[in-house]
């Protein structure tokens, strides 16, 4: 994904309102071998990218005087209730430096599985997005993972998984965490309960013999 963004000169409070007030949104690319610089994005494309899941987990291209570098974005601020994006941050990546990044999930298929055509069992998708380490090359958009596969009583879990080549998952000392669930429907877990009492009946019957 391409954005175009222009170098600034000024900085500062009253600099950085100006600009707003001109449709602009200041920012700052940073990292790599190059030095830091302050940059002004249009607003409203800057807007419209925000909306879009790629801008926020795969590699950009950002084209500053006449030149294009990858980026990742870091960071941006938003009004706390105005639609204005009052800041954004960006970071240069080298090719062969490895890159933290979370990276979404996207389920499909589960309707077509046995959990949920068969048994109509509940799925819960535990996990939206996986934190991974990779090179820029290697970054993916999505992990797309599919459900069709997934059965009554059974969670599925990151090592039932196959990430892209070069991808590794960053679990912060979790092992294998629970990406979805499968719980029974509620007819049957209401169900369960309500049999014990009607178990129990004929004991007490006894007891009073």
């Amino acid at each position: 994904m391409k954005f175009v963004a222009f170098e600034r000169a000024k900085q500062g409070t009253g600099a950085s309102r100006r600009l707003r007030n001109s449709g602009k949104t200041p920012g700052i690319v940073y990292g790599g071998t190059g030095e830091a610089k302050l940059i002004e994005l249009d607003h409203n494309a800057l807007w419209h990218a925000l909306k879009k899941e790629a801008f926020h987990a795969s590699i950009l291209d950002m084209e500053l005087n006449g030149q294009t570098s990858k980026v990742l974005l870091r960071d941006y601020q938003m009004h706390p209730y105005k639609q204005l994006v009052l800041h954004i941050d960006f970071q240069r990546v080298e090719a062969n430096t490895t890159l933290h990044m979370k990276v979404p999930v996207h389920y499909s298929g589960e309707q077509d599985s046995e959990a949920v055509k068969t048994d109509k069992c509940l799925v819960n998708h535990i996990l939206n997005e996986i934190e991974v380490a990779c090179i820029p090359a290697n970054l993916p958009e999505s992990i797309n993972v599919d459900l069709s596969g997934l059965k009554k009583g059974v969670s599925l879990h990151l090592n039932d998984i196959t990430l892209p080549n070069g991808v590794k998952a960053i679990t912060h000392g979790k092992p294998n965490p629970v990406l979805v669930t499968v719980t029974a429907p509620a007819e049957e877990a209401e169900a369960a309960p309500a049999a014990a009492p009607a178990a129990e009946a004929p004991a007490k019957g006894k007891g009073k013999k």
